[in-house]
C-alpha cells in the first residue's frame, strides 16, 4: 500500500513539474527569460525561507558557504536558466524529451568524477541514452533548432547539482539548500536581463500564471519528497518519467505541437536507457550487501 501511495505521489509530482514548465512558457511570451527567472528566484526563495524557519533552521550558516553548497547552487543556476530558456525558445515537449536524461548525466559524472565503478553494461545504457538525445536534438539535420541546446545545459547544470548535493553537510536541510538555490537565480536574472532583454510590465495575467508556477512548483516538490519517503525507491523512481507524458499532453493540446517521429523515438530510448541504468544500480546495491556477492565485479 506505501508503494502504490508512493507511486500516485511521485506521478502527482510530475504532474505539477508540467504545470509549473506550462505556466513558465506562457509567462515567456510576454516576458524576457531574465525577468523570468528574477521573479522565480524571489517568490522561491521567499517560500522555501519560510518553510526553513518554521522548522527551526538557521537561514544563515557558514555550512551554506562550503565548497559542495556553492558548487550545488551553481549547477542549480547553470541547469535552471538553461531549461527556462529552453522552454522558451522551443517545444515543451522536446526540452522535456531531453531533461530526461539527467540521470544518466549523474551516472556518467559520478563515474568520472566521484570514482564510482561503472561497468559495460552501464556505459553501454549511457552512450544509448545520449543517443537518444542526438536524435531529439538533430545537429545538423533540417530539423535540428539550436535553442534546444539550452535543454542540454540544463541536464549538464542540474546533473552537476545532483552530484555536489552528496556531498552536501548532513547538517544542512533540503529547505536551506533551496533557499539558496532561488536566491541564487535573483542575481543571474539581473544579469542576464542586462545584456539580453528589456523589462516588461507583467500583466494581470503574467501575475496570475506566475503565482500558479509557484504553487504547482512547491506542492510537486513537497509531493516528490514525500514519494521517496513512503516507499520503495526501486518501485516509485521511474514514475519520474511521467513528466515527459504530461509534457507531451501539455504542449499538444495548449501549446499545438506536434512531435515528429525522431523525437517521439528519441523520447523513447533515453527512457529505457534511463531504466536500465536505474534498475542495474539498484541490483548492484543489493549484491553489494549480500555476503556471498560481495566480491563480484560491478558491471
Amino acid at each position: 500500500m506505501e508503494n502504490l501511495r508512493g507511486s500516485i505521489l511521485m506521478v502527482l509530482a510530475m504532474a505539477g513539474f508540467a504545470l509549473e514548465d506550462m505556466f513558465i512558457k506562457r509567462l515567456a511570451v510576454n516576458l524576457p527569460v531574465g525577468q523570468i527567472l528574477i521573479f522565480l528566484g524571489i517568490g522561491g526563495a521567499i517560500i522555501f525561507a519560510l518553510i526553513a524557519k518554521s522548522q527551526g533552521n538557521r537561514l544563515l550558516s557558514r555550512d551554506l558557504i562550503s565548497r559542495p553548497v556553492l558548487l550545488r547552487n551553481f549547477g542549480e543556476l547553470i541547469g535552471t536558466i538553461g531549461f527556462v530558456t529552453a522552454i522558451a525558445l522551443t517545444p515543451l515537449s522536446s526540452a522535456s524529451a531531453i531533461l530526461q536524461a539527467t540521470p544518466l548525466a549523474v551516472t556518467l559524472g559520478a563515474a568520472l568524477f566521484l570514482g564510482e565503478a561503472v561497468g559495460w553494461r552501464r556505459w553501454s545504457a549511457i552512450l544509448v541514452g545520449f543517443c537518444g538525445v542526438l536524435m531529439v536534438i538533430r545537429p545538423g539535420l533540417q530539423g535540428f533548432e539550436p535553442a534546444s541546446l539550452f535543454a542540454v545545459q540544463g541536464v549538464i547544470g542540474l546533473a552537476i547539482r545532483d552530484l555536489a548535493t552528496r556531498a552536501v553537510p548532513r547538517s544542512i536541510s533540503s529547505m536551506q539548500l533551496s533557499t539558496y538555490a532561488f536566491a541564487t537565480l535573483v542575481p543571474a536574472g539581473i544579469i542576464l536581463l542586462s545584456v539580453s532583454g528589456t523589462p516588461a510590465m507583467p500583466t494581470a495575467v503574467d501575475w496570475r500564471d506566475f503565482s500558479f508556477a509557484m504553487i504547482t512548483g512547491v506542492a510537486a516538490y513537497y509531493a516528490i519528497v514525500a514519494a521517496m519517503r513512503l516507499g520503495d525507491v526501486a518501485v516509485i523512481t521511474p514514475f519520474r518519467y511521467s513528466r515527459l507524458v504530461f509534457a507531451l499532453i501539455i504542449g499538444t493540446t495548449l501549446f499545438d505541437e506536434r512531435p515528429d517521429v525522431w523525437t517521439l523515438t528519441g523520447a523513447a530510448i533515453i527512457i529505457a536507457s534511463g531504466l536500465y541504468t536505474f534498475l542495474r544500480e539498484r541490483r548492484l546495491a543489493r549484491r553489494s550487501v549480500a555476503p556471498s556477492a560481495i566480491s563480484l565485479p560491478r558491471r
